[in-house]
């Protein structure tokens, strides 16, 4: 069954030409003017994946993300946007976006990112071999991609749970960044690691919100190793 994917942005002849590629790529593509029709819509139906637009009439981008990322921990989001700030990339990633694409960007490169996204997802990989890793206090299963802290539900999006699940199955060694990023972004677009450490900020802000003993530490001018406080 082909996949869904919601597009919300105030630019027509944008919306246009990001269905049409992802139409031509197999998915079921619905667009929207703004973000509370996207919302709307979501009521109803989710989608497999969500790609945002950050300026637009109503409801911007970044809101909806937040809204959207609350109520569906597990949906893949895009946020693609003119604003290259730091800041706007940032806040983008910080509300919960899994990724963040500059416009004007290639198209190819949406559908790429698209691809490399649903496949971290549970909605995009169906079949999963049942896999459960423990490390400390945290407990983490690939099957039904959840993960707890001494029992306690971890809520991750899915480019965290897939960052934190790989640390954890390489618990024994650092990893570096080069590895990071094509285990869990999985293609090579992505020179600029920025993403990857803004990645991490979130991720040990919501292990020390659980008071995890568990943690991901740097290794500088490396990359990152899981850590537990208790072996230290």
């Amino acid at each position: 069954m082909s996949q869904t994917i919601y597009v919300a942005d105030d630019e027509k002849n944008i919306r246009e030409l990001i269905a049409a590629f992802l139409t031509k790529e197999g998915f079921l593509v619905e667009t929207f003017p703004n973000g509370d029709a996207l919302l709307e819509a979501c009521e109803h139906t989710i989608p497999d994946l969500v790609v945002l637009d950050i300026m637009m009439p109503g409801t911007d981008g970044l809101t909806v993300c937040s809204t959207l990322r609350k109520n569906n921990e597990d949906l893949p989001i895009i946020i693609v946007s003119a604003k290259d700030s730091p800041y706007d990339r940032v806040a983008g990633l910080n509300l919960g976006s899994d990724d963040y694409l500059i416009k004007p960007f290639l198209p190819l490169e949406l559908v790429a990112r698209v691809r490399s996204l649903l496949r971290r997802s549970q909605r995009g990989q169906p079949e999963q071999e049942l896999q459960e890793l423990t490390f400390g206090a945290l407990r983490m299963d690939s099957k039904s991609r959840t993960s707890f802290i001494s029992g306690e539900s971890l809520a991750l999006t899915p480019t965290e749970f897939d960052f934190l699940f790989y640390l954890v199955e390489h618990a024994d060694r650092a990893v570096n960044r080069k590895e990071l990023l094509k285990a869990v972004w999985q293609v090579d677009w992505q020179e600029d690691t920025r993403v990857m450490d803004d990645l991490v900020k979130r991720l040990r802000r919501k292990l020390r919100q659980c008071h995890s003993p568990v943690h991901v530490e740097t290794i500088w001018g490396y990359g990152f190793r899981i850590a537990n406080e208790e072996d230290e």
